[in-house]
C-alpha cells in the first residue's frame, strides 16, 4: 500500500488542527433534536447572521443539505432546474428523485459553467398537466472551482423572481468564491432563498454543512432532516469545529488559491499537460489518456495522491498543503516527464 504524503485529491481530506480539536473537546453540548445543544444553536445563528438569512440548520453533509433544500422548495411530482453537471443533479445518487419524488430538469452548461438564461427560461414549466411544475432553480458556485460572476447570479435571480420560482445556492465552496470575487458572503448569497455551506471542505472541519435561508423553508428542512436520519444528538462537538473554522479558516483560503496558481504554473511548463488557470483552489489538467494512465499511478507510487481518470486530473489545494508540498509534487512531475519521454519537460505555452 502506497503511503500518501501529499494529498491533492480534494479539500475534504483535511485533518482537524490542534486548535480545532481543542474547541471540539471543550464544546458545551445538549440534545440537538430537542433543540437543546447550545453550540449547534450558536453555529446556526452565526451562519444565518453572516449570510443575512432568517435561520439555519446544521446537517451531516452537503448532499443532505442540498436534498433538504430541494425537498423544502418542491413537493412530490414537482421539479427543479439545475446544470447537467451540477452536484445536486449528477453526484448525489439521484436523491431528489428517489427520496423526494422531485423531477430534475438538467440543462447543458456553457463552457464557463453557466446555464444560458434562454435555456433556463425555455425549461420552466407551469400550468400544463403533462409536466412537472417547476418550483426552483439551483445554482452552484464555485462550480468545479470556477467562481461564477455575480452578474450571472443576479440575472438568474431576476429570472426566478419573474416566474415566482425559488432559488437555491449549492455554496459548498461559497467562501472560496467570495475570496476570488472580492465580495462579502452576505452580498454573495443575498438573492437566494436557501444556501448550502460546507464546513468540511476548504474550511477544514471534519464533518458538516449548514443550510441557511427563509424561516419557513428551514423549518420544513428541519422536519425532513429528522425523516432522513440526519438528526444528531450531542452534535455540539462537531458544531464547535464549524465555529472554529469560521473564526480561523476563511481568510486563509486566499493561501489555497495562491498555491493553486503556483501549482498550475508549474504543471503548465510541460507541453503534454493542458492546464486551466484556477479561479480558486482547484486545478484541472487534461492530457492524452495514455499519459494519464501512467502519470496518476506514478504519482501515487511516490506518495502524491490526485484525482484522475480518462486523461484528466484534478488537483485541489487546502490547509494541509503547503508550499513545500507543491514544490515536491512538481519535482515529481518533472521526473516523470524526464524519465518517461512523453514530452519536453519545460515547453513554452500558455494556460488554457
Amino acid at each position: 500500500m502506497n503511503v500518501v504524503r501529499h494529498d491533492f485529491r480534494s479539500d475534504t481530506v483535511t485533518r482537524p488542527s490542534i486548535g480545532m480539536r481543542a474547541a471540539m473537546a471543550e464544546a458545551e453540548v445538549g440534545d440537538d433534536v430537542y433543540g437543546e445543544d447550545p453550540t449547534v444553536n450558536l453555529l446556526e445563528q452565526r451562519l444565518a447572521g453572516m449570510l443575512g438569512k432568517d435561520a439555519a440548520l446544521f446537517v451531516p453533509s452537503g448532499t443532505q443539505s442540498n436534498l433538504l433544500a430541494l425537498m423544502s422548495h418542491c413537493g412530490r411530482g414537482e421539479g427543479f432546474i439545475a446544470g447537467q453537471d451540477a452536484h445536486c443533479y449528477k453526484y448525489e445518487a439521484g436523491g431528489a428523485a428517489v427520496l423526494g419524488s422531485i423531477q430534475p430538469q438538467p440543462i447543458v452548461q456553457q463552457p464557463d459553467g453557466t446555464m444560458a438564461l434562454d435555456d433556463i427560461e425555455a425549461d420552466i414549466k407551469s400550468g400544463d398537466s403533462h409536466f412537472a411544475t417547476t418550483r426552483m432553480i439551483a445554482l452552484e458556485n464555485t462550480y468545479g472551482g470556477r467562481a461564477l460572476p455575480m452578474r450571472y447570479m443576479e440575472a438568474v435571480a431576476d429570472l426566478a423572481d419573474r416566474y415566482g420560482l425559488g432559488l437555491h445556492l449549492d455554496g459548498a465552496r461559497a467562501f472560496n468564491a467570495c475570496a476570488a470575487l472580492g465580495v462579502g458572503i452576505a452580498e454573495f448569497t443575498a438573492r437566494f432563498d436557501t444556501v448550502s455551506i460546507c464546513l468540511s471542505k476548504g474550511l477544514g472541519a471534519p464533518v458538516g454543512s449548514v443550510l441557511a435561508g427563509r424561516a419557513d423553508l428551514i423549518e420544513t428542512a428541519r422536519r425532513h432532516r429528522k425523516m432522513l436520519g440526519g438528526g444528531m444528538r450531542q452534535a455540539g462537538i462537531l458544531a464547535a469545529a464549524g465555529l472554529y473554522a469560521l473564526d480561523n479558516n476563511i481568510a486563509r483560503l486566499a493561501d489555497d488559491h495562491r498555491r493553486a496558481r503556483m501549482l498550475a504554473a508549474g504543471l503548465a511548463r510541460h507541453e503534454a499537460l493542458r492546464v486551466t488557470m484556477p479561479d480558486t483552489n482547484i486545478v484541472w489538467v487534461d492530457m492524452d489518456s495514455a499519459i494519464g494512465e501512467r502519470l496518476t499511478p506514478y504519482l501515487a507510487s511516490h506518495g502524491v495522491a490526485v484525482s484522475g481518470r480518462y486523461g484528466q486530473q484534478r488537483w485541489v489545494t487546502h490547509l494541509d498543503v503547503g508550499d513545500a508540498d507543491i514544490e515536491q509534487a512538481l519535482n515529481l512531475v518533472d521526473r516523470f516527464f524526464l524519465s518517461d519521454g512523453n514530452a519536453l519537460p519545460f515547453g513554452q505555452k500558455d494556460f488554457v
